[in-house]
């Protein structure tokens, strides 16, 4: 194999530096490194091949989504047979399917001759005619966008190249508004394009360098809203859309640790206001507000719903006649609906599963008498119901064919407890065949993340199916620094309470195996970029709880990229994970934790890493350097193995055909490392 070249003490890094995708001994490393992964991997070809037709044999691949009114068109996502991605269509209100349907975009001729294609942003215009679309072609999530002709599928001259995410258009039909990323990749200006002018003109401009813009157009329609964010600060801004070049005019200027985001509510009589949901006043699992439009600051909030301390608000969906608010409580996510007219109302929607995970769907009309909602499980497939707003019985609109026979009720789903070091309790979701003899016996996969306060909620997966039907224990470990349970869950698990996080997953995986759902020399354990930073800390804090560990594209050399503000993300990143340029103690706790730092001569599980060469969010290198430096010093001969995408980004392969390949390369890894199956 090809050695990492030492260039010293760069940043800080006594180790190996390979910053430089342009450098051909750096790509020879690479693509070294993915040959010896397929010569190790080829005695699992065979069984790669059986999980992916296992994969495609439960998957309806010909299928269409639930539609989705907007006045005079539904709308709906197309997939077919031997296609890589989804076509966008629509067809007239309540026209059955495959009735006079138009193709808006068909994501399979823009990705055609592209290695990798992902969209990014999809906006039709208000009076229904036009399209914006922007697409990324190499996985560094920067887009091109462009306008389409929706009647004629010409697309316009128009096209702007290196936007982020985020489009929305103005009443005019002609105007739109985007974001621009800086040289960090992080999004901080909006522009205005009008079409078939070649002048843009920059809208607003973010200097502070924690905050990320985003714009969006709210579903009433009344206001495009500019949110500035931080992890921990807001501020917002509002355009008018029916006069896109006014400037915008703040909401509520941004005080330091507080957030707030908003929503626009227009009543039948054409009054305005926004409804605010915000932890301003001590409320730290956030609160709902409600001022006016005109008058929309700090001073002209009113409680709406007020704060409660074992139920936090994520998010809200107004509409003319109810405020759909989603929550979370004991560890479970809820629909609050409140109602806006009439006789008042306030309900929580009914769920059946004990596990299970809902939110709201896709909703497009503003004016409607019943919302859709999505729902899924362990054992449920993903569920479109529309509910009435007032209550009464919903419509199971579409429920994911899982094709094969598939039956609920030979799985059995449960909630789990794990007590952490320092006796927090830790839930965990689990499931598996409901005839498995728990006796420490069968392998189990654990999957984590615990950052952020990202929420890992039960879902349902038909390609988990393929190590269930093998007897397979499947968990999921909501451990701190998520927000499964509130914003004191996420801050249990952040900067200088970071290390509860990897105590978390261990007292998970240590509880799997003390209760008979398997034991240490079958278990796995599974995460992805900050959790691929989880799967690091662990299998160097304890490597004999874990026989086999996979982390994709993983966040493992910690302080060197909280070092350089030249990288994307990292100045926000500070305040998740500490500044240690100017805070000596963070600098300290961070290289306490850091999986690169903290390798160790010792026995390692067999580990699969991944990585993209094109990633913005944690750079190739990462991965390669801990990957090298484990070669380098732990002392058994358990599979390593670095696979890097040559030709994508974060998310992996973009097509479904390549992700379901990539997913049976895991789980084919994974089999054979726990069990020595081929089959």
């Amino acid at each position: 194999m090809v050695e990492l070249i030492r260039h010293g003490d760069v940043r800080r890094d006594p180790w190996y530096w390979l910053n430089d995708r342009n450098d051909p001994e750096v790509i020879a490393y690479l693509d070294a490194e993915n040959e010896y992964t397929e010569t190790v991997l080829a005695p699992t070809v065979s069984l790669q091949e059986q999980i992916f037709n296992e994969i495609r044999e439960r998957i309806q691949e010909t299928d269409v989504s639930p539609p989705a009114r907007k006045g005079d068109w539904d709308y709906f996502t197309r997939t077919f047979e031997g296609s890589q991605y989804a076509w966008h269509g629509r067809r007239p209100t309540g026209a059955p399917a495959g009735t006079d349907e138009q193709v808006i975009l068909d994501e399979n001729e823009l990705g055609a001759d592209l290695e990798y294609f992902s969209l990014g942003g999809f906006a039709v215009s208000p009076n229904q005619r036009l399209l914006a679309y922007s697409f990324d072609d190499d996985g560094g999530e920067r887009h091109r966008l462009r306008f389409r002709d929706i009647e004629t599928g010409a697309d316009l001259a128009d096209e702007i190249p290196e936007t982020y995410y985020g489009i929305s258009w103005a009443d005019d039909n002609e105007t739109i508004f985007y974001v621009l990323p800086d040289e960090a990749m992080r999004p901080f200006e909006v522009w205005r394009h009008t079409l078939g002018t070649a002048e843009d003109v920059r809208v607003f401009h973010e200097p502070d360098e924690r905050c990320f813009l985003s714009v969006g157009r709210t579903r009433s329609g009344g206001v495009i809203v500019i949110g500035s964010d931080s992890k921990l600060t807001s501020e917002v801004h509002l355009i008018d859309p029916t006069d896109p070049t006014r400037p915008p005019r703040i909401v509520e200027p941004r005080t330091e640790d507080v957030e707030y985001s908003v929503d626009h509510h227009r009543d039948a009589e054409g009054n305005d206001s926004l409804f605010i949901v915000t932890n301003v006043d001590g409320a730290k699992n956030f609160k709902v507000m409600r001022a006016p439009l005109a008058t929309p600051g700090r001073a002209q909030w009113t409680e709406v719903l007020g704060h409660r301390d074992d139920v936090k608000i994520d998010d809200i969906d107004v509409f003319r006649d109810a405020v759909v608010v989603s929550e979370r409580c004991a560890g479970l996510e809820q629909l609050h609906v409140i109602g806006l007219t009439g006789d008042p109302f306030d309900r929580l929607v009914a769920m059946d599963d004990p596990v299970y995970s809902v939110w709201s769907g896709h909703n497009l009309e503003f004016v409607t008498d019943h919302f859709r909602f999505g729902y899924t499980s362990l054992v449920i497939p993903p569920s479109a119901y529309d509910e009435p707003l007032r209550g009464g019985s919903r419509t199971l609109v579409k429920r994911t064919e899982v094709l094969g026979g598939y039956d609920p009720e030979r799985y059995s789903s449960v909630r789990l407890w794990a007590t952490a070091p320092d006796g927090t309790q830790i839930p965990m979701s689990v499931v598996h065949r409901r005839d498995l003899v728990l006796d420490g016996s069968a392998p189990a996969l654990v999957y984590g993340y615990g950052s952020y306060e990202s929420s890992i909620d039960p879902t349902f997966s038909s390609i988990r199916l393929s190590l269930l039907e093998r007897g397979y224990v499947f968990a999921i470990a909501h451990i701190r620094g998520g927000g499964e349970l509130g914003r004191s869950w996420y801050e249990q698990g952040r900067l200088q309470s970071k290390r509860n996080t990897f105590e978390d997953f261990i007292a998970c995986a240590e509880h799997l195996c003390a209760a008979g759902y398997t034991a240490p020399e079958r278990l796995a354990a599974r995460g992805g970029s900050a959790g691929g930073l989880l799967m690091g800390a662990v299998v160097n804090q304890r490597p004999d709880l874990f026989r086999a560990a996979v982390a994709e594209v993983p966040f493992v050399d910690v302080v060197t990229t909280m070092q350089d503000v030249d990288l994307p993300l990292t100045v926000t990143e500070w305040e998740e994970w500490g500044n240690p340029l100017d805070d000596p103690a963070a600098y300290d706790y961070m290289k306490s934790y850091s999986p690169y730092d903290n390798v160790v001569p010792q026995e390692y599980p067999a580990l699969l890493v991944t990585a993209g060469l094109n990633d913005p969010r944690v750079s190739y290198w990462e991965p390669a350097k801990w990957v090298a430096k484990l070669r380098a010093t732990k002392t058994d001969d358990r599979t390593l193995l670095l696979k890097t995408e040559m030709g994508a980004g974060h998310g992996g392969p973009s097509g479904r055909y390549d992700a379901w390949r990539d997913e049976a390369m895991v789980l084919a890894f994974l089999i054979t490392e726990l069990t020595g199956a081929t089959s």
